[in-house]
C-alpha cells in the first residue's frame, strides 16, 4: 500500500515517538480509518521500518562519502565551541545471543552540541556558565567500527573543521576513547566529571565501608583534590588504599573492595590527561556529559523495554528515525520537505 509524503511523515513521526500499537491507534483516528477495515500495527511496523531503512541507507552513504573525502557542508556560521559525546544504551533482540544467553544488546548514541563558552568565573562569582545552543544525534545498533564513520560524518556536518574549539566529552568507556582518537581528534578530551566523581566515592566506600564516617571524609577529600586538578594525588591515594587491601584475587567477585580500588587506580591513571578540570572551567567549557546521557535515555524510551523485542534490521530503522526526530536543527522538517512522492 503506497503512502503520500504527508502520510509517510505521519507514520514515521508516530513510530519514532511511541510503540507501534499506540501509533496505530493515533493513525486510525487521524485518518478516519473504516472500522470494518482496521489498520494493523504490523502494517505500521512495516511502513516505519521501510522508511527508517531508507533513511539509514542515506545516512550510511553520506558516511561513506565522508570517508572518501566528500564531507557534508558545515554550518554557515562556525561554532565557537563544539562538544561531541558518545555513550551506549540497551535494546532486546528476538533471539538470545548463543555466547551470552542474553537478548540484550548495546546501541550507540552520538551527540554533537554547539555551545557559547562561559566566562570562566564560576557561579560563586556571578559568572556565566557554558550555554548550549543546538544538539543533534545519531543512533545505531551496529558495532563501534561501524559507528565511528557515522560519528565522523555528523561531526563534520556540525562544523568539526571550522569550530574554534572541539571537545570530546564522555565517560571513558573502552570503545569511546579509540573512536575519539580515530574519527574526531578533538582539541581536548574531557572525562565526564560525574563519572569521575562517582568512581572516587565508590573507592572511598570500598576502602572504608559504605555508610561510614571515614568513607564520607575520604570521598569529600578525594573529590576536592580532583576538582582542583590534583590528579596525581588522587592516584597516589587510591594506590595506597589498594596496596593496603592487597591485589584482587580470582575468587574476588565483581564489586569486591580490592577489585574496585585496583580498577579505579588504573582508571584515574589512564585518564589523568583528561581531568584538568580547573583549566576546563577557566576556559568556560562544560565538564559533564549530560547532553549525551539525556540523549541515550530519550533514544531508550522508544526501543528499550522488557516487552520490546527487535530484529537487527527493525531496531536500526527505528533508531535512525528516533535520532532524526530528536535532532534540534529542524533536520526532520527539511528531510520530509524533500521526500519522494510515495513509499511502500
Amino acid at each position: 500500500m503506497p503512502l503520500t509524503p504527508r502520510a509517510a511523515e505521519r507514520v514515521a513521526r508516530e513510530s519514532a515517538t511511541q510503540k507501534f500499537e499506540p501509533a496505530t491507534r493515533a493513525l486510525t483516528i487521524d485518518w478516519g480509518v473504516d472500522p470494518a477495515r482496521p489498520l494493523h500495527p504490523e502494517q505500521v511496523r512495516r511502513w516505519a521500518e521501510a522508511i527508517g531503512a531508507a533513511l539509514a541507507c542515506r545516512r550510511d552513504a553520506e558516511a561513506l562519502a565522508c570517508r572518501r573525502g566528500v564531507r557534508p557542508e558545515p554550518p554557515a556560521n562556525a561554532p565557537e565551541l563544539l562538544v561531541v559525546g558518545m555513550d551506549g544504551g540497551r535494546w532486546q533482540g528476538r533471539e538470545k545471543d548463543p555466547e551470552t544467553a542474553s537478548r540484550w544488546h548495546e546501541d550507540k548514541v552520538l551527540t554533537v552540541s554547539s555551545y557559547l563558552p562561559g566566562d570562566g568565573k564560576g557561579p560563586e562569582h556571578g559568572g556565566r556558565a557554558p550555554a548550549k545552543l543546538v544538539t543533534t544525534q545519531v543512533a545505531t545498533a551496529r558495532d563501534a567500527a561501524a559507528f565511528g564513520p557515522l560519528a565522523a560524518a555528523e561531526a563534520e556536518r556540525r562544523g568539526l573543521r571550522t569550530a574554534k574549539v572541539v571537545i570530546g566529552l564522555g565517560d571513558g568507556g573502552n570503545w569511546i576513547d579509540p573512536l575519539f582518537a580515530r574519527h574526531i581528534r578533538p582539541d581536548a578530551r574531557i572525562l565526564d566529571w560525574c563519572h569521575a566523581s562517582q568512581h572516587l566515592w565508590d573507592s572511598a566506600k570500598a576502602a572504608h565501608g559504605p555508610g561510614t564516617p571515614q568513607a564520607a571524609q575520604a570521598g569529600e577529600r578525594l573529590e576536592a583534590l580532583l576538582w582542583d586538578g590534583r590528579v596525581a594525588e588522587v592516584v597516589e591515594a587510591l594506590r595506597a588504599e589498594s596496596h593496603r587491601l592487597g591485589p584482587p584475587t580470582d575468587s574476588d567477585p565483581p564489586g569486591h573492595p580490592r577489585r574496585v580500588l585496583a580498577t579505579d587506580a588504573e582508571y584515574f591513571t589512564r585518564h589523568a590527561a583528561h581531568m584538568n578540570y580547573p583549566e576546563y572551567r577557566r576556559r568556560g567549557w562544560p565538564i559533564a556529559s549530560g547532553d549525551t546521557e539525556a540523549a541515550v535515555k530519550q533514544v531508550g524510551k522508544r526501543v528499550k523495554g522488557s516487552e520490546q523485542f527487535w530484529s537487527e534490521e527493525g531496531v536500526e530503522a527505528v533508531l535512525t528515525l528516533r535520532a532524526l526526530w530528536l535532532c534540534q536543527d529542524e533536520r526532520w522538517s527539511r528531510y520530509w520537505a524533500n521526500r519522494p512522492a510515495y513509499v511502500k
